[in-house]
C-alpha cells in the first residue's frame, strides 16, 4: 500500500511537471527522474516558505496557487508574485547565495522544491533545461532591473515635484501677499486723495505735488543703497517730518527713505504747500510709493514663476522632436533652476563654460537626466554646504561636461563599482543604485563616454559626447 501511495505520488508530480512548459516535452524518464528529486510542498495562504537572508538553495516549481516575494529593507520596493506554471528560487548558474525577499503565499498553493545538490546531475542527464533556466533567468534579471528601474524614476520624480513644489511656492505665496497688500494700500490712496482734495490748492501746488510723486521711487545715481545709509537717510527724515507736525511721522519716513527721497525734495515741496497740506501730501505719496513697490513684487514674483515654468520645458524637452540639436549649457542650466532649492544653504555654483561650445545632436530629455543625477550625487556627497565647479569644453568632435564637487571623494576601492547596476554607497531606502547605471546607459546610447576622477574634497564625473550622433551602418544585403 506504502508503496503504491508513493508511486501515485511520483505519478501526480510527474503529471504535475508534465504541465509546465519548461518541462513539457522531456521524455518521460527525464520527468521521472526530477519527480523523483523534487520535494513537494503545500501552503496555506500567509504562509511563509523562504526567509529573507537564508542561504538560497532550492529552485521551486509553482505547481498550483501563487507567491509573492517582497523585501524588508526597503518598505515601497516592488513585491514581486508568481503563478502556477512559473519557476522561481535558485536557478542554475545563478549568483545568488541569499534570498532577496520572503516569499509567501497568497493563495492556497503547491510547490516542488529541488535542492541545488541536485543542479549538477540534473544539468548532465537534461542539458536542455539548463538552457531554459538560463533563459528564465535573464528574464527575471531583465524584469527586477525594469521594475527597479521604474521606481528609481519615479523617486527621481518625487524629488523633482517637491522641489518644483517648493520653488514655486516662495514666489506664489510672496505675489500672493503683495496682491492682499495692494488692495489696502489703493483704500489708503484714496483716502489721502480725497483728504487731499478738500485743500484750496492751486495750479502750481497741484502740479507740484504730482512731479514729487512722479519723481519719488527714482533713485538718484548718488544716493548710497547699503543698510547703514538708509538707516541714517530713514533717521534724518523721521526729525524732520517731525519737527514740520507730520502725522504718523515714524510710518512715513521709512517708505521715503526706502524710494530715495533726499531731505532737499522735501523742503522744496514744504515751500510749496503748507504743513497740513503737506501732510496729507505726503501721505498719498507714501501710499503710490507703497503701490509701486507691491507692483513690483509681483512682477518680480511671477517672472520667477514664469522662468520656472520655463525651465521645466527646457528640462522636460515638451512639444520638440525626440533627437534634435540640444544646447549643452540651456539644458544644465534649467537642471540647476529645478534643484535651486538645494543650492541656497552653502553651495557655491561655478561655472566655466565653452560659450563657443557648439550644440550637440542628442535626446535632450535624456541628457537632463546625467544632468540631474549627477547633480543631485554631488549635493549629497557635499552634504549641502561647499562648491560645485561645472566646466564644459570642445576635444576635437566631442564635447565635455565636467561636474566636481568639494565632497569627501569616493574611496579607490569603490570607485571601480559605482556604475554597476544597483551599486549604492547610500543608507538603506536613501537610494536604489540606479542612478549611475541610468546615466551610464544614457551616455553610451549617445555614443558618448563618462569617467570619475575623485579623491577627498575633489571629486569630478567627465561626460563626453559627439557633437553628430554616428550613422547607423546599412542593413546587410
Amino acid at each position: 500500500m506504502a508503496e503504491n501511495s508513493i508511486r501515485q505520488t511520483m505519478q501526480g508530480l510527474v503529471d504535475d511537471l508534465g504541465q509546465i512548459a519548461a518541462f513539457a516535452d522531456l521524455p518521460p524518464e527525464h520527468l521521472a527522474w526530477l519527480a523523483e528529486k523534487f520535494e513537494e510542498v503545500k501552503l496555506q495562504p500567509g504562509e511563509t516558505f523562504v526567509h529573507e537572508g537564508d542561504p538560497a538553495d532550492s529552485l521551486f516549481v509553482i505547481l498550483a496557487g501563487k507567491i509573492r516575494w517582497q523585501r524588508s529593507d526597503i518598505p515601497d520596493s516592488p513585491a514581486f508574485q508568481a503563478t502556477a506554471g512559473q519557476i522561481t528560487g535558485l536557478l542554475p548558474y545563478s549568483r545568488l547565495t541569499q534570498y532577496g525577499g520572503t516569499g509567501r503565499a497568497v493563495l492556497p498553493t503547491r510547490l516542488a522544491r529541488l535542492h541545488k545538490r541536485w543542479f549538477p546531475e540534473m544539468l548532465q542527464r537534461v542539458p536542455e533545461l539548463g538552457q531554459r533556466l538560463v533563459a528564465i533567468m535573464a528574464d527575471r534579471i531583465r524584469e527586477s532591473a525594469r521594475a527597479e528601474t521604474q521606481r528609481d524614476k519615479l523617486a527621481a520624480l518625487g524629488k523633482l515635484s517637491a522641489a518644483l513644489a517648493h520653488e514655486l511656492n516662495n514666489p506664489a505665496a510672496a505675489a500672493q501677499r503683495a496682491a492682499a497688500s495692494l488692495r489696502e494700500t489703493l483704500e489708503a490712496v484714496r483716502d489721502a486723495s480725497l483728504r487731499l482734495a478738500r485743500h484750496a490748492l492751486s495750479a502750481e501746488q497741484r502740479e507740484t505735488i504730482i512731479r514729487f510723486e512722479r519723481e519719488a521711487g527714482q533713485i538718484p545715481a548718488g544716493i548710497p543703497t547699503d543698510p547703514l545709509a538708509e538707516s541714517d537717510r530713514e533717521e534724518q527724515i523721521t526729525k524732520w517730518l517731525e519737527s514740520r507736525h507730520v502725522p504718523d511721522a515714524w510710518k512715513v519716513a521709512p517708505v521715503l527713505a526706502d524710494g530715495g527721497v533726499e531731505l532737499t525734495k522735501l523742503e522744496g515741496l514744504a515751500a510749496e504747500v503748507s504743513d497740513i497740506v503737506l501732510g496729507d501730501a505726503l501721505a498719498r505719496i507714501t501710499s503710490l510709493l507703497t503701490v509701486l513697490k507691491l507692483i513690483r513684487e509681483i512682477e518680480n514674483s511671477s517672472k520667477r514663476i514664469s522662468d520656472l515654468v520655463r525651465a521645466i520645458k527646457e528640462y522636460s524637452y515638451m512639444d520638440r522632436a525626440a533627437m534634435q540639436e540640444v544646447d549643452v549649457h540651456q539644458g544644465i542650466e534649467s537642471t540647476l533652476t529645478i534643484l535651486g532649492h538645494r543650492l541656497k544653504n552653502g553651495i557655491k555654483v561655478v561655472r566655466e563654460y565653452d560659450r563657443d561650445l557648439p550644440r550637440i545632436c542628442a535626446f535632450g530629455g535624456e541628457l537632463n537626466q546625467i544632468w540631474t543625477n549627477l547633480l543631485d550625487n554631488a549635493i549629497d556627497a557635499m552634504q549641502g554646504k561647499g562648491e560645485l565647479h561645472l566646466r564644459t569644453g570642445r576635444e576635437l568632435d566631442r564635447v565635455l561636461v565636467e561636474i566636481r564637487d568639494s565632497g569627501p571623494g569616493i574611496p579607490p576601492a569603490i570607485q571601480p563599482h559605482i556604475f554597476e547596476p544597483f551599486f549604492t554607497t547610500k543608507g538603506v531606502g536613501e537610494g536604489t543604485g540606479l542612478g549611475l547605471d541610468t546615466v551610464t546607459r544614457i551616455v553610451r546610447n549617445h555614443h558618448g563616454e563618462i569617467r570619475v576622477v575623485s579623491q577627498p574634497g575633489d571629486t569630478r564625473f567627465q561626460v563626453y559626447l559627439p557633437i553628430v550622433q554616428p550613422k547607423a551602418p546599412p542593413p546587410l544585403g
